[in-house]
């Protein structure tokens, strides 16, 4: 009997969880209506205030209903997102007429189960067109697919929270003509992963790309004397892994692309840092135009001339311009003993009037300046309510 009442109460959460996806699709549809009044009438993407009365709306209504405040905040704080990055993406597509392909050919680092690989599945799941994969072995490579034609874009890790700077992809931006078209955040989560019935004290071989093995540094002295083996990719250390079938050997990467291999996490979060993240940049032969009712991020290269105070004096004028800079790194220039190339990051877009002032004035005071790409900004800040610690109490 209690058997049969639970599969009752399992069939009426089944019904439940229909509905919700369909009431979430018609969701959706509702604010694809809404990019397309905000196309007409140049109205900006997110409206802070008003999502803002919306979660204070809902978090009363779901208390009167028994819900937790953080309960509704992070469900509705996801649906936001997804709403955001969604109109985001059709103002994108409107801005760029023809830029939609029945086929999406990427290049990437590694094979099924790269963190890469995982990059790219999730930024272009918002994009039309079927994908197609093209697994490379190192970031020379991936590059030539794009500007050889075989490929039409390119994913490529740029930053990590952990282990900082990906300096060998800075040195390929300093010399390829492609632009940058897009980014993404996404959470890396490495977890040890073996054949099954490995156990981790037996273990004496470790593979893994080496960015992992420096975001991994503790994790590795806590694991004392073993062996470790750097590859192109996390997943060719997966694929080193499943090949050898040994109870002494381990790869470092992400649970979901070990499944893909027939491997199994053991141990999980083994990152230095807890909240450990990659910056992905996508790449292509052709800029796009970013909308303005779009938050956008422009990356930059430029050297200054050889004199005291040549950087301040352009970095000035990014304040006088009200600009903001997310990101400042310097690269040797090749062939140029002790110059530099710096890259910045800085939000806004190459068409607005305080940018365009910007480049102007860095191009008239620097040995080199080239704009790399403008893009859209895809890391949405979650919804902030003033009120919330009282709604809460």
């Amino acid at each position: 009997m209690p058997k049969q009442e639970l599969e009752e109460i399992r069939k009426k959460i089944t019904s439940l969880d229909s509905d919700l996806l369909s009431l979430l699709a018609t969701r959706q549809g509702l604010t694809n209506q809404v990019a397309e009044t905000k196309v007409k009438n140049q109205i900006p993407v997110r409206d802070q205030a008003r999502e803002e009365q919306l979660l204070i709306r809902l978090i009363k209504q779901g208390q009167k209903a028994g819900l937790d405040p953080h309960y509704v905040t992070q469900l509705f704080h996801v649906i936001i997102e997804d709403s955001v990055l969604n109109q985001q993406a059709m103002l994108a597509r409107w801005a760029n007429p023809g830029s939609e392909k029945p086929l999406n050919r990427v290049a990437f680092l590694g094979d099924k189960g790269s963190y890469s690989y995982l990059a790219t599945q999730k930024y272009f799941s918002r994009r039309p067109g079927e994908l197609l994969e093209i697994g490379c072995q190192s970031f020379v490579e991936i590059i030539n697919k794009v500007e050889s034609g075989e490929a039409d874009f390119a994913v490529l890790p740029i930053e990590n929270t952990s282990s900082g700077s990906i300096n060998e992809v800075y040195d390929q931006l300093q010399h390829t003509r492609l632009s940058i078209v897009g980014e993404l955040t996404h959470p890396i989560k490495h977890a040890l992963l073996v054949s099954d019935g490995v156990e981790i004290s037996k273990i004496k071989t470790l593979y893994a790309h080496p960015q992992v093995f420096a975001q991994c540094s503790h994790f590795l002295a806590e694991l004392g004397n073993v062996e470790v083996k750097p590859c192109d990719s996390t997943s060719a250390a997966m694929i080193v892994v499943n090949e050898l079938r040994s109870g002494e050997v381990a790869a470092i990467g992400s649970e979901a692309g070990g499944s893909l291999y027939g491997l199994k996490a053991i141990k999980s979060n083994l990152a230095n840092q807890k909240e450990n993240h990659s910056r992905f940049i996508v790449v292509a032969s052709d800029s796009v135009k970013v909308p303005l009712q779009v938050p956008a991020k422009t990356t930059l290269i430029m050297s200054t001339v050889q004199k005291p105070g040549a950087l301040v004096e352009a970095l000035l004028v990014l304040r006088e311009n009200q600009i903001n800079m997310t990101k400042l790194e310097s690269r040797p220039i090749t062939g140029n003993p002790w110059e530099e190339m710096f890259y910045l990051d800085v939000e806004g877009n190459i068409a607005d009037g305080p940018m365009q002032n910007a480049m102007e004035a860095l191009r008239g005071m620097t040995r080199y300046f080239k704009v790399l790409g403008c893009y859209p900004i895809e890391e949405i800040s979650p919804t902030k309510i003033a009120a919330v610690n009282a709604l809460m109490e």
